[in-house]
């Protein structure tokens, strides 16, 4: 036990070196045959709309601007891609929103086939990362990109955000309540982390399972 508690203190460090170094904003892909090299491995990050997915790759990356990059117009329904290290040693994925009430049905026709091809046709994608805002747990919505995950056998985290906008004793039942929903789908990780980009809660767990994840 003392030997593995040493070892992932090694790994919270080596990522926290890492997003430390450089990160870098490096294009948006609006379909397949926009997508960078498949020459460094990919953790793609998918939540609902406002669910805090900018933040917590600001909080991540120790960058407050980084993911506003992705959120100019005309970008909200592509996939953007973010260099991490030099040299290159990962890229993080920003996957559109989903979730949007009031989105025309064609745009959400057109997230569905780019974000589903993403997901079944990168080889080089090692794991995504599913927010869930602990003030509302798991939704329909989340639901629905579980099971795409699934089904493209993608293995997959959950990660709460917004966790200092709740008590303990909620959080604490969210968290049951979402890692029981997890144990219902073969690709999704049995644990998982409860966050607070404004506090920094969980981020050092989080930047060392996005190391982890792309090692594997």
């Amino acid at each position: 036990m003392t030997d593995e508690i040493a070892d992932r203190a090694e790994l919270v460090e080596r990522a926290r070196r890492l997003f430390a170094g450089p990160v870098e904003f490096l294009k948006s892909a609006p379909g397949l045959e926009f997508l960078p090299g498949a020459d460094a491995p990919e953790i793609a990050f998918a939540g609902r709309s406002n669910v805090g997915k900018s933040s917590l790759l600001n909080a991540i990356t120790g960058r407050n601007k980084l993911a506003r990059t992705s959120n100019t117009p005309g970008r909200t329904q592509e996939l953007n891609f973010f260099d991490v290290g030099n040299p290159l040693a990962l890229r993080l994925v920003d996957m559109p929103g989903y979730g949007f009430a009031e989105a025309p049905r064609d745009m959400v026709k057109r997230w569905r086939f780019l974000v589903n091809d993403y997901l079944r046709g990168r080889q080089v994608l090692k794991r995504a990362i599913v927010l869930i805002d602990s003030r509302h747990g798991v939704k329909d919505v989340d639901r629905e990109i579980m099971e795409m995950l699934d089904a493209a056998a993608v293995g997959y985290r959950l990660v709460l955000t917004k966790a200092d906008k709740i008590k303990a004793s909620e959080l604490a039942a969210v968290t049951a309540a979402t890692e029981a929903e997890a144990r219902k789908h073969p690709a999704a990780f049995p644990q998982l982390i409860a966050t607070s980009s404004e506090k920094g809660m969980g981020i050092a767990e989080v930047r060392a399972a996005v190391l982890e994840d792309a090692l594997s």
